[in-house]
């Protein structure tokens, strides 16, 4: 009957349906994958010490490159550790592996897998931070790591003249180390100091309001083994305008101000 051959036609609709889109979902994801796989062959200078998220082994990284905490560390370790609880000292792996990164001033492998067996958990779980987070080293860096922010707000702040009078000053370009292993040269994304644009993080330090005759001024001094006062190189304090003040020009009354005698 017509009720039927109705019934027929919907299920064979309702099957083609299906396969397209079982088609198209199977299409998308292998070219999501697909996306993803060329991501993580490319080796941009943004990448900088960080490298990509898959190790190699090489002769100077490797899981049988030394590395042991100095007894010093080592009481620095434990006391980190003494701030979780037991069965959550996972919670220790970034301090952990930060102090470790600043003993060996980079972080090789061994010393991801060292920091796994003190905190009794996977290393894999420790390889996921590490490549997670750009601050963590997984190649070697000169004594002094010069990160440029070249952002939106530095860029229109001509970070390219501060990039350009270090590239010019050291003689090495993006991503490289001098000969002498006391400067490596990184590109790197917003540091979150666009206010005191243009700048540059040295180590731990930030170096702000920058010319190019600033950088160069602080090459020489770090060359010549003295660290300079990190902060603005214009003069101002902190990221105060550059004008002076203009609001809050002297110091916020104090707690019970304006409150009703009866509160």
């Amino acid at each position: 009957c017509w009720f039927s051959s109705l019934q027929k036609r919907r299920k064979k609709e309702r099957k083609k349906i299906v396969v397209c889109f079982l088609f198209y979902f199977t299409l998308d994801a292998f070219l999501l994958q697909a996306r993803q796989v060329r991501g993580l062959h490319q080796t941009p200078a943004r990448a900088g010490a960080g490298g990509l998220f898959v190790h190699r082994d090489t002769p100077d990284n490797n899981p049988e490159t030394p590395f042991e905490f100095t007894p010093e560390n080592m009481k620095r370790v434990e006391a980190i550790m003494n701030n979780y609880p037991e069965g959550h000292k996972a919670a220790a792996t970034i301090p952990v592996l930060d102090l470790a990164q600043r003993q060996h001033g980079w972080l090789p492998i061994s010393a991801m897998n060292r920091v796994a067996e003190i905190l009794g958990i996977a290393p894999m779980r420790v390889y996921e931070v590490a490549t997670f987070y750009t601050m963590f080293l997984r190649q070697p860096v000169g004594k002094y790591h010069m990160q440029i922010c070249t952002t939106t707000p530095c860029m229109l702040c001509d970070s390219d003249s501060i990039l350009e009078a270090i590239q010019n000053k050291l003689g090495i370009k993006v991503g490289e180390t001098t000969a002498d292993q006391l400067f490596t040269l990184t590109e790197v994304e917003c540091l979150g100091a666009c206010v005191n644009a243009p700048m540059v993080q040295i180590n731990d330090n930030y170096y702000e309001d920058l010319k190019p005759s600033d950088i160069e001024q602080i090459i020489d001094e770090l060359k010549a083994g003295r660290v300079p006062p990190p902060g603005p190189r214009s003069g101002r304090f902190s990221c105060e305008p550059a004008g002076g003040l203009t609001s809050l020009t002297e110091p916020p009354p104090g707690p019970g101000f304006g409150v009703r005698p009866d509160l």
